[in-house]
């Protein structure tokens, strides 16, 4: 059995899509990440960056004790050399995948991620919406190149890394497919091909099962102070706050 220490974002789909791709059972443990799960010494002890998805799988690759893994890239990576599906051991093969993985991990997750903040959080908190406008325009035209990155790749490949279908397609896609939400519904005309591809991808079982998992997590209405404080959570963390954290989880292992 593999807990998987989720909350339905993008990072988390990646986790519970690459599960049911494989057909693992596992067991999710919620980590509300506005409610400041992320910060609790047990789960700091699995993901000392504090960042959900990490698994803890009960039954780990090559035997022995429970393994605890963070960080989505190194989950589907492992995942993959666990069951053996959707990673060659090829090394050309192996590393046309990989490479598409750090790409994702370096430039679409963390891309979409600013602008999102920047575009929908920002207008929220700042005094003066003349501040964002660089931020919009330099994360949400980054996304945009990003998009322009994958419609080329897939305008002569069935997928990110080739003709299969491999976890460089699990890990981008749950990102990809709101694309338009953040840019403009529109633009899936200028990316014909990334969107016949994220519709392809989005069409397998697996996948749609996926995305379904806690859908309905922390769907509630929050008051004003309740949303100040979650945005403190999610957005103005510091080295302090990490910090004291850690020493908190240190001292519950003790």
């Amino acid at each position: 059995m593999i807990d998987v220490h989720y909350w339905p974002t993008p990072n988390g789909w990646k986790v519970t899509v690459m599960l049911e791709e494989c057909g693992l059972d596992y067991n999710i443990v919620p980590v509300d990440i506005g409610g400041g799960d992320q910060f609790k010494a047990g789960f700091l002890r699995i993901s000392p960056n504090n960042r959900m998805p990490a698994i803890v799988d009960h039954d780990p690759l090559g035997g022995g004790e429970p393994i605890a893994i963070f960080e989505s890239g190194a989950i589907l990576e492992y995942l993959a050399d666990k069951t053996g599906r959707f990673l060659s051991q090829d090394p050309r093969e192996r590393y046309r995948v990989l490479q598409w993985v750090h790409w994702q991990m370096a430039n679409l997750g963390p891309m979409m991620g600013n602008a999102n903040h920047f575009k929908n959080y920002g207008k929220n908190i700042a005094d003066d919406p003349a501040q964002l406008e660089y931020g919009i325009k330099r994360f949400v035209g980054e996304v945009d190149r990003l998009a322009g990155v994958m419609d080329a790749q897939l305008s002569s490949n069935a997928y990110l890394a080739g003709s299969d279908y491999t976890i460089a397609d699990i890990i981008s896609w749950p990102w990809a497919r709101l694309m338009g939400r953040l840019i403009d519904e529109a633009m899936w005309d200028t990316f014909p091909d990334l969107k016949r591809w994220v519709d392809e991808v989005g069409e397998r079982s697996a996948v749609d099962k996926g995305w379904q998992v806690g859908r309905d997590m922390g769907k509630r209405d929050l008051s004003e102070a309740e949303e100040q404080a979650r945005r403190d959570l999610l957005f103005n963390q510091t080295n302090e706050k990490v910090r004291k954290a850690r020493e908190e989880a240190a001292r519950t292992a003790s």
